[in-house]
């Protein structure tokens, strides 16, 4: 090897070329911590789709900007990221650098449609479960209730706004509706009806159960005013009706 010249000189030109790469990265390296490139700004626009309205720069300078570490090179993207979408109400963010020392981060909030269980928490226009402030999501009036399985979140906001396109035709819309572990639905309407609507053994199983009680509901209306209390829809073409002081079973349909 070492009477072969042609080889040591390949040797020598890569040992060369690594070291100007070593010093190169270096320098960089030197370059990029110099306080010149210390961030200056960090500036938040909100998504052209979904103005903001609950994230407030309090909750961003107590929950997000502790999390930024380095400066405009070394600044981990991903991180920033995660710090803002750890913020109350932000459903997502992005991040970008702009030179020479400001990162720009655009966020999109939740837009709260019902709460969801027991514990607290909200669920939005898109079907996403998160959690804020009850107070706040309720300042143009009270959510609707919405519960199920996990993972059900998604199909439990689709059938409530089923529901009130299909009770709109007698002006009654849901308020409350519980999809159970067995997958049984169960709605309380705006005039405190309760209404079993139970296990859908096809696609359009509650469509029709809830087009036969649109169908009699004037009737029963009519002849019991305010005291009806619920109505199980469960039964193939009928239904069982329990009113204040009347207990009526089986309700055929004409």
């Amino acid at each position: 090897m070492w009477h072969d010249i042609r080889l040591l000189n390949i040797c020598a030109n890569a040992l060369f070329a690594l070291a100007v790469l070593a010093l190169l990265a270096g320098g960089l390296w030197w370059l990029a911590q110099r306080p010149d490139f210390a961030l200056k700004t960090i500036r938040v626009e909100q998504s052209e789709h979904v103005p903001m309205r609950y994230v407030s720069t309090s909750t961003i300078r107590h929950t997000a900007l502790p999390r930024i570490e380095g400066n405009f090179f070394t600044t981990d993207l991903e991180e920033v990221k995660s710090a803002f979408e750890a913020v109350p109400w932000v459903r997502r963010a992005s991040v970008r650098r702009e030179w020479p020392a400001t990162l720009v981060v655009t966020l999109e909030e939740h837009v709260p449609f019902a709460t969801w269980g027991d514990d607290g928490r909200l669920v939005s226009v898109h079907g996403e479960v998160f959690t804020a402030n009850l107070a706040e999501a309720e300042e143009d009036g009270e959510l609707p209730a919405l519960s199920g399985p996990g993972g059900s979140e998604r199909e439990v906001v689709a059938r409530f706004r089923d529901l009130g396109q299909w009770l709109a035709a007698v002006q009654l819309a849901p308020r409350i509706l519980r999809l159970s572990e067995r997958y049984a639905w169960t709605a309380r309407l705006d005039n405190g009806m309760t209404v079993e609507l139970g296990r859908e053994q096809h696609g359009k199983t509650m469509q029709e159960r809830v087009e036969r009680l649109v169908s009699v509901y004037p009737q029963l209306r009519a002849r019991l005013q305010e005291r009806m209390e619920s109505v199980d829809m469960r039964y193939p073409n009928g239904l069982a009706l329990r009113a204040s002081g009347l207990d009526i079973k089986e309700v055929k349909k004409k």
